[in-house]
Order: structure tokens, then C-alpha cells, then sequence
């Protein structure tokens, strides 16, 4: 076998990558979609005031609403913004990969239906708090303006969908997809996508273990083989990787990912046969008659990283306000208990790598040592503990046991976690979530090993189900493993277990074991 370079070098300048649209053009084509829902929502309301009323829309004597239109004013800048953000919601502007008109017509009518649910919500509080106490909206307009609403974004997406549709089988608007395998069922991938372009695909290139530089697979350049991955990725910009070939282990497969790394929005999927290969959080779909299963690139999708970002700015404004008192005694207890700046700010690894400045309040000495915890850490990574052998105490990891370098206040708000509260601010400013994963030290993630890195994938929280679940009792393996779970099963009700957990968790002491 020759080398991936090689052979890299070769095919990547044979595998020809045309018909790519500049990329300002899917942007402009979503911003102008958006602009005429935005449009249909406001024509689909004003036809359905004017069906059921029969009045005017404007004043015969001046620029503005007519006496009867001008309560339904104020429903409408609503119905805009609930239309299009439902529809957003519903991923209807996803105009990449496979789709089906069903779907389409599931998505619309999901969006359309919660959309006029918050409409009519809305309708009772703007009557209810303001001018128009007094008066009582057509029941009608808002039944007649859903109607109108579906069959006009039913008939404009669907119209959407079939244009794509066309301009797909000119070669347009393909993902750039790779081929992980030479058996069976890459050739029948390889066929299902090049006969049927309206499904968005385009294969422009196969991995091969056994490759060689003059090889092809099915039609199609072989460029390499798995280790070759990222490189290639880069090169061809690919987008999509279909994996079909069973003799790829789950570690090599995992090492091209964490190498290609979450920037480049690679999808994986995987065929039914290799499911011994995939972690918990994928999906079974299909692509044309090929049934496929989706590896999650993205732990959270965008609604789901939006919701919790709203969350983390409710929860930490409203315990900012609450603590606000408690953090004014600590800093004084701080000041007066020994020398020293209140605040510790310390260099800390959020998602994806970024590092940012962590706030705490200080609990050690000034001119504390930090070698100590360096070494800590390292023998917390080996799964080493810092126990005294024989003393009948339980292991901690991670941390300095009986560290002399905490001062007497410093054991206190440890020992409470009340040395964290300052994180909230990080949370506000968006470094950090409420929940989440434990945020590392930099020379802590410089001695991660690649599987360890997954717990970056999302933001680093104040507390966690590593909190919760032993925090300095568990092996460093044990605490990655307890992020992972949580980054693969996360919602809002997991969320808010957890912060309900952290209150017996704090109670208990558990921070500073």
C-alpha cells in the first residue's frame, strides 16, 4: 500500500469539485426566504381581519390603521415574529441533505400550529394590559388566519423544495460527500446517490485501506484511507462521510473525528451494520431506500443550544440579585481574613477549546504555590489519588488533601462551594453554562488524551453531574465519563435535576474532600 499522501495528492487533484455556488449565495437565498414568510404572515392575518370583518385596513383620513383594524395591530408585529421563529424552530430554512415532502409538510404544520397558539396568547395579554382592555378579538380572524397561513407556507415551501429539487439535478446545491469503504454496500450507496441527485449528494471520493494510486471504487477516485481523513476533509471541503466498512475500529473512527475537530461541521454516518461503533446519541433516517444511521456531530443542535443559553441568562441574573448580600460578606470576610485581591482569576479551557478567565473567590494565600496543584492534577489524570494510604479516609482526586495553602476563610467557602458564586458572571458573559462539564486548567487539557477532549464539546458549568455524582471521589476516567453522558443526554429536565442535586451536594460539604 502506498502512503496516504501520496495517494492523497494524486486524487484529491483527479476529484474534480464543480458546481459549487459561492458561499454568500445560501445566506442570501435563506435571508429572502425568511423576508417572504415574514411577508406571508402579515397578507395571511390582513386577509383573514379583512374575510371576517369586512372593514377597511386603513383610515380613510390619514396614513394609519382604521379604527377597526387598529386592536389587531399589535397581534400582528407578533404574528410575524411567532411565524418566522417557529418555522426556525422547525428547521424549515434547512435546504441541505435529504428531504421529503411529508416532512416538509409536518414541519410547516408544526409551525404554523404553535405559532397561532402564541398568537392567540398573545392576543389576551396585549388586550389584557393594555388600551384594548375593553375590547374582544374575532375569534375567527384567528382560525381563518391559520388556514390561510398553512396552505400559503405549504404551497411556497413546497414550491422551494421542487425549484431545489431542479437545481440539484443540474448539480447544484450537492453535499460534497466520502465513501468510507469498498464492499457491497458502498457500491449501493455509490449507486443510490448518483441516480438520485435530488437527494443532495454528491460522492467525491472513497476511503480504502488497500488503496493504491491508480485505483477506483464504483466509478469514483479512491483518495486514501481512514487515517487519511482529516487532510482529505480539508482539501475537498467535504461535508458529509458515509462509513460502510465494518473492519474500521471505533478508535481509529474517533481519532479522525476528534482530529477533523467540530469547525469543520462534518456529518458522519454509518451503515445499520456497524452499530456496534456508535455512542448513544444517534438517529436512524434514510437517504433515498439506503437506511442510515446519523452520528450527532453537534452535542446540542442551534434550538437546543439557544434554550439553554436563555436559561443560563435567567437563572444566573435572578442568583446574582438573590446572593448579591451573601457575595458583599464573603469579599469582606476575604479582605479581612487575609492579604490579598478578593477575586482569583484564573486562565480556564471552555468549549471547543477557548480559554477564558474563570472568577472565584480567593481561598488561598497570596503567594500560594501553584506546583502543588499542577502535580495534583497530573497524578489525577494518571488515576492517582491524594490519600494517605493506611489513614482509613476516603481517595480524593484532583485535589491537594489538607492543602496548607488555604486560608481559614478559604476552608469554609470550599467546603460550601460558596468560593464559586463569582462564576455566575462567566455564566452571564457566556464562557460558561449553568450545568455542564467541569472547566480544566490548560495544562490539565495539555495532558488529555484524545478521547478525553469530548467533554469540550460544550460549555463548562458552575455544577454538574460530575458534582453531584462523587466530584473529588471519582477517577479523572470516571468524571470524563460522567460529562459525556451528560453532554449525550442533555435537556432542560436533566438541567434542572441536577442544580436541584447540587443543594444537598453543597450541603454535605462535598467540595472540599
Amino acid at each position: 500500500m502506498k502512503s496516504g499522501t501520496a495517494i492523497n495528492e494524486l486524487q484529491i487533484r483527479r476529484t474534480p469539485v464543480s458546481r459549487r455556488v459561492p458561499a454568500w449565495v445560501m445566506p442570501s437565498i435563506k435571508s429572502l426566504v425568511i423576508a417572504v414568510d415574514a411577508l406571508i404572515a402579515i397578507g395571511s392575518f390582513l386577509l383573514a381581519f379583512k374575510l371576517r370583518e369586512g372593514s377597511d385596513l386603513l383610515s380613510q383620513t390619514a396614513w394609519a390603521g382604521s379604527k377597526d383594524f387598529v386592536p389587531y395591530a399589535g397581534i400582528l408585529y407578533f404574528a410575524v415574529a411567532a411565524r418566522v421563529s417557529m418555522l426556525l424552530y422547525q428547521r424549515a430554512y434547512n435546504y441541505v441533505g435529504s428531504f421529503s415532502y411529508a416532512q416538509e409538510a409536518i414541519r410547516i404544520f408544526k409551525a404554523v400550529g404553535i405559532s397561532s397558539l402564541l398568537i392567540i396568547a398573545w392576543a389576551f395579554l396585549f388586550r389584557g394590559g393594555f388600551a384594548f382592555r375593553d375590547f374582544s378579538y374575532a375569534r375567527s380572524v384567528f382560525v381563518l388566519d391559520f388556514g390561510i397561513a398553512l396552505a400559503a407556507y405549504l404551497a411556497f415551501h413546497f414550491a422551494l423544495r421542487f425549484l431545489q429539487v431542479r437545481a440539484r439535478r443540474q448539480g447544484i446545491n450537492l453535499i460534497p460527500t466520502l465513501i468510507a469503504g469498498t464492499n457491497k454496500e458502498a457500491e449501493q450507496t455509490i449507486s443510490e446517490l448518483r441516480n438520485r441527485r435530488d437527494l443532495g449528494y454528491r460522492v467525491v471520493g472513497v476511503l480504502d485501506e488497500q488503496a493504491s494510486s491508480n485505483e477506483s471504487f464504483a466509478g469514483v477516485d479512491v483518495v486514501g484511507s481512514i487515517d487519511d481523513l482529516p487532510n482529505i476533509v480539508r482539501e475537498l471541503a467535504i461535508q458529509e462521510v458515509i462509513i460502510t466498512d465494518s473492519s474500521i475500529t471505533s478508535d481509529r473512527m474517533f481519532d479522525a473525528m476528534m482530529r477533523i475537530g467540530r469547525g469543520q461541521r462534518v456529518e458522519f454516518r454509518f451503515a445499520p451494520s456497524l452499530f456496534e461503533l456508535l455512542p448513544q446519541k444517534t438517529s436512524v433516517d434514510q437517504i433515498g431506500v439506503l437506511p442510515m444511521v446519523r452520528l450527532f456531530r453537534e452535542p446540542l443542535s442551534d434550538a437546543e443550544r439557544f434554550v439553554k443559553r436563555i436559561s443560563d441568562i435567567a437563572i444566573s441574573s435572578l442568583a446574582l440579585i438573590l446572593v448579591s448580600p451573601i457575595l458583599a460578606i464573603i469579599a469582606l470576610w476575604i479582605k479581612l481574613d487575609s492579604k490579598g485581591k478578593v477575586f482569583f482569576r484564573q486562565e480556564r479551557v471552555g468549549m471547543d477549546g477557548r480559554v477564558f478567565l474563570c472568577y472565584k473567590f480567593r481561598t488561598m494565600r497570596q503567594d500560594a504555590d501553584e506546583h502543588i496543584h499542577r502535580e495534583a492534577y497530573e497524578k489525577n489524570i494518571d488515576g492517582e489519588d491524594e490519600a494517605n494510604i493506611g489513614d482509613g479516609s476516603d481517595p480524593v482526586y484532583g485535589k491537594v488533601k489538607d492543602d496548607p495553602r488555604v486560608t481559614r476563610a478559604g476552608k469554609f467557602l470550599r467546603r460550601s462551594s460558596l468560593d464559586e458564586l463569582p462564576q455566575l458572571f462567566n455564566v452571564l458573559k457566556g464562557d460558561m453554562s449553568i450545568v455542564g462539564p467541569r472547566p480544566p486548567i490548560p495544562y490539565e487539557v495539555a495532558a488529555y488524551k484524545l478521547w478525553h477532549r469530548k467533554r469540550l464539546d460544550m460549555k463548562p458549568g458552575i455544577t454538574g453531574l460530575w458534582q453531584v455524582s462523587g466530584r473529588n471521589r471519582l477517577t479523572f476516567d470516571e468524571m470524563v465519563r460522567t460529562d459525556l453522558f451528560y453532554i449525550e443526554h442533555w435537556s432542560l429536565w436533566l438541567d434542572l435535576k441536577i442544580i436541584l442535586l447540587t443543594l444537598p451536594a453543597v450541603f454535605r460539604g462535598d467540595g472540599a474532600r
